[in-house]
């Protein structure tokens, strides 16, 4: 019953979250916005519940079965994936250089700001 509840609570938080966004026009998925929404409220509660605790463990238990309509996706249409490869890598290659050198740029400004806080507190 548990599990029930966990998955109800995780529907209507992407409910809320696709409501928002039809009726904000916003160019965020729904369900981004709804596990904003969740992750907000839990930080506000500042536990887990048991129902929703055992739902994402049963959901995280089995997370490989998720990706396979992605693989079948791709395997229905691999002769547009095989006619438009260039794009496809082009598009893989520049978006890991980007992501790579972003979280450097985050990794370094986090290591300053925090080098920063333990000169201000005489921690180091």
């Amino acid at each position: 019953m548990d599990i029930l509840i966990g998955i109800t609570i995780l529907l209507v938080y992407q409910l809320v979250g696709e409501s928002m966004v039809l009726l904000l026009e916003w160019p965020v998925p729904g369900p981004v916005v709804g596990m904003l929404l969740l992750f907000l409220t839990l930080l506000a509660k500042g536990r887990i519940g048991a129902q929703l605790l055992s739902t994402a463990n049963g959901l995280l238990s089995h997370l490989s079965l998720l990706f396979v309509p992605a693989g079948v996706g791709v395997l229905v249409h691999i002769d547009m994936i095989a006619d438009e490869w260039l794009p496809i890598l082009t598009a893989l290659i520049l978006s890991t250089l980007v992501t790579l050198a972003l979280t450097a740029l985050v990794m370094k400004w986090i290591h300053h700001f925090t080098s920063q806080e333990g000169k201000t507190h005489g921690r180091r």
